[in-house]
Parts: structure tokens; C-alpha cells; sequence
């Protein structure tokens, strides 16, 4: 054996420990590069303790991010050189010339000392540079010899099993690129075509295993289900949220913004339990372990949010993600919380490396719920295994995500390729604060809900001429599409009240006959509403949680008409979201939902309709109004259910059964009975009761199934008819008996790969059926098709689930 490189592998090992107390993940990175980065160093370093494996250097940095990042580098160097000495390590028989350079890089490597190294470091970047190339060099020639001299290289043949059809190409791949990735080296890949065989069959999933392996332990990823020594837990109602408190951390004003929100709500949370509990009648419900990685709060992404929390910034993000941390918690799941890419690689079990490599186990997780940022980054640091493990995911995504804008390749093709969406995910895994994108599943949030005193209390103290206007920042306020003129017509009639940011001097934007009280703490904010009549709207921000507070506070929303509707066509804001929904007013979720009297929706252009409202809100009385679906038992409500009910890792069975009628003529004599019946005084047509009906959810006697008119979509068509449309169901109704049900006469039936489909042509009478269930869409539309529409009803007041969804 060599013994010189044992030695040298010490010294590094001594060296390192010199790098305290920052954890790192080893990184590729080329070894010529080292000396440049060694001369641009600026850091101190001081030691301190050991690290806790061979893949964690501790390093303590004095000269900031740039030279902390510098050092990782370095570490990661050296990290590396280990673990080629150690390949080193298992080669005999070394020729003279390698024994004498290593002696060489012994000596090198004996200069390594850790006192006066913030002095010395630059003079020895060029030492550590040489040392880097020299360990290459007898790396390789060394286990090329060895090769040759023990017949290693033909040990392995590389199999050709129709099974493992990209087996050829990845052990290619992998000769050819295996160092570009530590993670790799991590996995015990040495360069050898055994090593790849191994890696590819045991880490991945592309080779066979091979028969002289020892196969008793499971490989490391390949199943969608979470594999898990531990049996199945109850989950039991929590009504205590001081363990949530110190899970969510602190250190940022995000953080602290909705801890207070989870304190102010705790015991209408307590009570919204109590009643799930009853309602439930101690059905069991299993815990479920659950990752949060917030995803768009980590410095990674930036984290815009924090820094403007206390000076007007959005806050509605924070909002909902507080409310689902509290749901989450309160319906009593095992919860991790992430608010970093470290705290994510460390419980998701990340290899160290660049992110080529599956995980170094199984999913640890049930489900994992974040955001478009967060899947951003589980792509760069899972590698396959974000592929593999997709259907635990959750995406919170404020204005929803569109099938075609979801499947990659079709958004590719046609035009719908955004910056956002394209993940192929079930288009119910992406969860909306409003219910406006009924092929997405809507999460929403929560607003507090008031008692009967508080409401008799509020009715009694309203003044009837005070307006609040909805906009903190002054940027809001400018004069601009006519919002100077309707200002000056609500201040003839009431008294006018702001709560925009400022530091020093009052914004210049903000007219003077405004009493602007600056921005408000959520307690004062609650008081201002509670006084005024009127909450008004500029137009924007879009679909915020702030309407509907003002509503539960007795307050009349004004809001602006778009005219046109505002989208992706025609508006900046919407440009480049994963959606082509057209928005007709500021909230549309006030507008269609909740409506007259509490909402009002005027074209504030039209200076005498605008009048007209304004005197029409001073002589109306309201009661404070909260839709169940944003009371704090209507969310725990809807979670429940999406938690047991929805399960987007095991295969749909296909319906139709493969032996039935489905592929005879659509007026075939041998075909059975309709599965479908026409309800009584309506168009559309429920499931038969005599049919068989498989296991669904939502159940199949939810469906309505209806046909809308051409250029019209379902989510329209169900609207029209007090229904909603519900993309699980479109399985069920694309086949050729949904289209006898229907009437529809079809000379031509075919399926293709297209977001309007199923769907007809009366003109032409062509029939086309959903070829990939991806693209079933409630959104879609077209001019040419009349679409067939899987509505189903919904409970009262909870409109994301239908009466029996429970």
C-alpha cells in the first residue's frame, strides 16, 4: 500500500479541521481554479471544534458573504483531494515515480499548518494549486495501471436489457461526466464502469442490478411512496400553539408579522377544532408528516418581503402561509418548517454536490407544501428525485396556474410557456388564495371572525360618512386613470381616511383633504373599520385578503369595473403568470361571490355611476358579513379533506375498464346501459344511480355533467348553472358514453393531446376525447368546440367541496 498519501490525507484532515463553524456540501469545481481563489481570500479563521462528518467543514468568516463564499470553495477542494487520496489509498503495486511524487505532495502538504494562516494563506494558494494537479495526475495514472494490471476494466459488462432500454447511454453519460458533480464521488463512483453499474442501478433506476451485488437492503429511491419503518398515526385536534410559535423561528419581521397573526387568531382556531372534532365524530384521521418550505421568505430568492412588512410592503403571501402553518398544526400533523435551501437539503436528505443526485434515502415526508420559488429550488438540489417525489407537492400560488401553461411540452408548442407554471404536475396540486381556477384546489386563508355582541357593537358605532381607502403604499395613490376625479367626488360626501406609509413628511401623492393615519397595526387597523361605512378600492393590489377583513368589519366595498377585463393580453402585472383568466374587477372573489349589498362594483370612470353608489352605500345598512369558506373552522374544513382525500401518487385505475363498451361505436347495439341520466327539469345529466359507480373523490353522485357553448369554458358553463367545475372528474365523462348521454351526433371520434378536449363540433360533427389527462381543463376554450363539463354541486358556503365531499 501507498503509505505516502495516508500521511498526506492526514495532514489535509488537520488542516481542515482549521474551518469552523459554517456546514457545507461539497461542490465541483475545477482544480486550476483554486489558486484564483485563494488569492482573492479576504476571511479570518479561527478553529474551534470538529466537524460532524467527512462532508461537514465548519468555517467562521470575519470578512462577509463574498469571502465566505470563497472559503466554501476552498473547503470544498480539499474535501475533494480527500477523497481522491483515498481512491489512492486502495491502489498497490505503485510504480517508483508515483511513490516519489507523492512523497512530493507529502512534503507539500506538511506546510499545511494551521498557525499564522491568515498571514501566510496567499503565499501558499500557489502551493495548493501544484498539490491539486499533482494528486490528479497520480490519480489517474495509478488507476489506469491498475486497470490494466488486474483486468478491473472488463470486470463489468454494461448490460443490454430491453427493460433498461437508457441503460447503454447513462453509463456513457457517466464516463464521460461523472466528476462534474461531487455527488457522484459521494455515491462511491470512482470512474470504473462497475462503480457506474452500481451507481445506475442502486442510487438509480436506469440499470438492472446486478446478481454479485449484495441485495438485501432496499435501493435508495424507487417508489412514489414514502418508505417508512413506522406505522400509521391518529392525528388528534391541537387547540396549544406554543410548539408551532418556536418552530416558525425568528430573526426576520415576516416571521414575526405571523407569529403575531397566529396569537391573535389562537383561540378561534381552538374553537374551530372543537367544532371539526364534533363534526367529525371522532372519524379517524392519520398524522401526516409534513414539510413547509417557504420558499419566496429565503434569502435565496431574495426575500423582498421581509424588509417591507414594516413599511407598507404586501402582506397577503405572509397571511395565507401563516393560516396554513396554524390549519396544518391545529388538524394535529407532524410538521417540519423551512425558511432556508440549508434547512431544506438537511431534512429532505440532499447528497452533498450540485443537485445531480437522488436523495441519499426516501422521501421523509407525507406531503410537502411550498411555492413556485421553493420548487425552484428542490429542482436545483433534488435532482431526480423531484421527479420521482412530485405528487407529495403542494404549490401555494396566489393567482393559479392553467393546465396548458402547466404541461411543458404543450405550453412549449402553442404558445402558453411562461416563467412560472410548465412543473407537469396534476393541476390540483397547485393551491389559490381565492377559489377563481377550479382546476387548481383552493387553500385561501382566514379573517377573524366576530361574535354577536361585536356585531351589534359595530352596527351601533358606524359613522356613516367615513371612507377608508384600500392602498399602504403611496405609489398607490398617484393620480392617474381618473382617480383624482372620484376622490373628490367621495370627499364631497365623506370624510376621507388613509393608512399610507411614511417616515418623515406625509406623501406628496396622498391629497391633503385625506386624514391619513400612516400605517397601522393590525389591532388599530381593526378599529379604523370598524368605525367607517365605506372600504374603497384604487384597483389594485389584485385579490388581496384586505376586502374581506374590511366586509367582517361592517364595512360596503366599492371597487372598479375593468373594462376591458384585465389578463395576460392586455396588462403588465399579469404578463408572464401561468394563466389566462380574465380579471373584471379588483376582487372578483367580492364581486361574484359575496356581491350586493356588502359589494359594490362600479366603472369609476363614469363620474354620475360613481355618485350614484356613493349616496346608495350612505343609506345602506349592513350587517359584517364572513364567508365559512375564511372563517377558521371553513379552512380547517377544506384541509381536512384535501389531506385524506386527495392522493396524486397512486395511478388512477382507467375508466372506462379496459373490457368495456368503450371502444364500440357510439350506437353500437352491444353496448350496456347508460351510465348516464338526464336530471329532471334540467340540461344536465348525474351519474346513474344503477350504474357501477368506481371510487372517487369528489364521489361520482356530485357530478353534473353539462355541454357548454361554443367559445365558452366549463368553469363559465358550471357558473351558469349555481355548479362548479371539477378537473377530477373530466376522467369520467371522457368517453363515448358522455357524448351518447349528451345527444351528440359524431361522424369523426378521435383523442389528441388538447387542452379544449372532450369536446364536439356541431358544425362539422367531429367528436375529440383527452388523450393526456394533464391537460384536462376547466379553463380551456375554443370557437370551434362546444366542451363537455364535469360541474358538480357544492356545500354551502364551502364551495371546494361538493355536499358529500366530507
Amino acid at each position: 500500500m501507498m503509505t505516502g498519501n495516508i500521511d498526506g490525507k492526514i495532514m489535509i484532515r488537520r488542516w481542515l479541521v482549521t474551518f469552523k463553524p459554517f456546514r457545507i456540501f461539497v461542490v465541483g469545481i475545477g482544480f486550476f481554479s483554486l489558486c484564483f481563489l485563494m488569492t482573492s481570500l479576504g476571511g479570518q479563521f479561527s478553529a474551534k471544534r470538529l466537524g460532524d462528518s467527512p462532508f461537514t467543514i465548519r468555517t467562521e468568516v470575519m470578512g462577509g458573504v463574498e469571502s465566505r463564499g470563497v472559503l466554501r470553495k476552498i473547503s470544498d477542494m480539499l474535501e475533494v483531494i480527500l477523497k481522491r487520496m483515498d481512491s489512492l489509498s486502495k491502489l498497490d503495486n505503485s510504480t517508483t515515480s508515483d511513490t516519489r511524487r507523492l512523497d512530493e505532495l507529502r512534503s507539500a502538504i506538511n506546510r499545511f499548518q494551521p498557525a499564522g494562516l491568515v498571514e501566510r494563506i496567499q503565499a501558499i494558494a500557489q502551493n495548493v494549486s501544484n498539490m491539486a494537479v499533482r494528486v490528479e495526475q497520480i490519480l489517474q495514472n495509478s488507476m489506469a495501471a491498475g486497470r490494466v494490471r488486474d483486468g478491473s476494466s472488463g470486470q463489468c459488462e454494461v448490460p443490454r436489457d430491453p427493460r433498461y432500454p437508457d441503460c447503454p447511454g447513462k453509463v456513457d453519460w457517466m464516463r464521460a461526466r461523472w466528476t462534474s458533480d461531487p455527488c457522484y464521488a459521494f455515491y462511491g463512483v470512482d470512474g470504473s464502469d462497475c462503480s457506474f453499474l452500481i451507481y445506475l442501478s442502486e442510487v438509480e433506476w436506469f440499470c438492472p442490478p446486478l446478481a454479485w451485488r449484495n441485495h438485501s437492503s432496499p435501493p435508495t429511491v424507487h417508489t412514489h411512496t414514502r418508505q417508512t419503518a413506522t406505522t400509521k398515526r391518529q392525528a388528534a385536534f391541537r387547540t396549544d400553539l406554543s410548539s408551532l410559535l418556536d418552530l416558525v423561528g425568528t430573526g426576520k419581521e415576516s416571521l414575526s408579522f405571523m407569529k403575531r397573526r397566529m396569537r391573535r387568531l389562537a383561540s378561534q382556531w381552538g374553537t374551530a377544532a372543537q367544532r371539526l372534532h364534533a363534526k367529525l365524530r371522532q372519524r379517524w384521521r392519520e398524522q401526516k408528516k409534513i414539510l413547509v418550505h417557504v420558499g419566496f421568505l429565503t434569502e435565496e430568492s431574495g426575500d423582498v418581503f421581509s424588509p417591507k412588512v414594516l413599511k407598507g410592503g404586501p402582506l397577503g403571501e405572509m397571511v395565507q402561509w401563516a393560516d396554513i402553518l396554524t390549519a396544518l398544526h391545529v388538524l394535529g400533523h407532524n410538521l417540519k418548517i423551512s425558511m432556508s435551501v440549508k434547512e431544506l437539503q438537511g431534512f429532505l436528505g440532499v447528497p452533498p454536490g450540485r443537485g445531480s443526485c437522488p436523495l441519499t434515502g426516501p422521501l421523509p415526508f407525507d406531503l410537502i407544501y411550498t411555492d413556485y420559488h421553493g420548487m425552484q429550488q428542490m429542482k436545483q438540489h433534488m435532482g431526480l428525485s423531484l421527479k420521482r417525489h412530485k405528487c407529495h407537492i403542494r404549490v401555494i400560488d396566489t393567482f393559479g396556474t392553467e393546465p396548458a401553461y402547466n404541461h411543458e411540452d404543450y405550453a412549449t408548442l402553442h404558445g402558453y410557456r411562461t416563467n412560472w407554471g410548465y412543473w407537469n404536475l396534476n393541476s390540483r396540486q397547485y393551491m389559490t388564495m381565492f377559489p377563481h381556477t377550479p382546476d387548481n384546489s383552493f387553500m385561501g386563508f382566514v379573517s377573524e371572525e366576530l361574535n354577536d355582541t361585536e356585531k351589534s357593537s359595530i352596527m351601533q358605532n358606524k359613522v356613516n360618512n367615513m371612507a377608508v381607502v384600500y392602498g399602504k403604499e403611496a405609489s398607490m395613490w398617484k393620480h392617474q386613470q381618473g382617480k383624482e376625479g372620484f376622490l373628490q367626488i367621495l370627499h364631497r360626501y365623506m370624510e376621507v381616511h388613509g393608512t399610507v406609509y411614511y417616515e418623515t413628511q406625509r406623501p406628496p401623492e396622498v391629497p391633503a383633504y385625506v386624514k391619513n393615519h400612516g400605517l397601522l397595526p393590525q389591532h388599530e387597523l381593526q378599529t379604523l373599520l370598524r368605525k367607517a361605512k365605506l372600504f374603497i378600492g384604487f384597483g389594485f393590489p389584485y385579490e388581496g385578503p384586505a376586502p374581506l377583513e374590511a366586509i367582517a368589519n361592517g364595512c360596503i366595498y366599492l371597487q372598479p369595473k375593468f373594462h376591458p377585463p384585465h389578463s395576460s393580453l392586455n396588462h403588465e402585472f399579469f404578463r408572464g403568470k401561468p394563466t389566462s383568466r380574465e380579471v373584471s374587477s379588483q376582487h372578483p372573489y367580492a364581486e361574484q361571490y359575496i356581491g350586493r349589498p356588502h359589494v359594490m362594483t362600479v366603472d369609476y370612470n363614469n363620474s354620475q355611476e360613481f355618485d350614484s353608489a356613493i349616496r346608495e352605500i350612505m343609506s345602506t345598512k349592513v350587517e359584517p358579513y364572513l364567508p365559512y369558506e375564511y372563517t377558521c373552522e371553513g379552512m380547517l374544513e377544506r384541509v381536512h379533506a384535501y389531506i385524506q382525500h386527495q392522493d396524486f401518487c397512486t395511478p388512477e385505475a382507467p375508466f372506462p375498464p379496459a373490457n368495456s363498451s368503450s371502444k364500440l361505436g357510439l350506437s353500437s347495439p352491444a353496448s350496456p346501459g347508460p351510465q348516464f341520466f338526464l336530471l329532471p327539469n334540467s340540461s344536465a345529466l348525474t351519474w346513474a344511480p344503477s350504474a357501477n359507480a368506481p371510487l372517487a373523490w369528489p364521489p361520482l353522485s356530485s357530478l353534473r355533467l353539462l355541454a357548454s357553448q361554443e367559445g365558452q369554458s366549463c368553469v363559465e358553463a358550471c357558473q351558469r348553472a349555481n355548479l362548479v367545475c371539477e378537473p377530477a372528474l373530466f376522467r369520467f365523462v371522457n368517453n363515448k358514453e358522455a357524448l351518447r348521454g349528451l345527444e351528440v351526433q359524431c361522424e369523426v371520434v378521435e383523442a389528441e393531446v388538447n387542452h379544449v378536449f372532450p369536446a364536439f363540433s356541431v358544425l362539422r360533427r367531429e367528436c375529440g376525447l383527452q388523450k393526456d389527462p394533464l391537460l384536462y381543463s376547466c379553463a380551456g376554450l375554443s370557437p370551434k368546440y362546444r366542451r363537455l363539463c364535469p360541474c358538480r354541486d357544492y356545500r354551502r358556503g364551502q364551495v371546494a367541496l361538493c355536499r358529500d365531499c366530507l
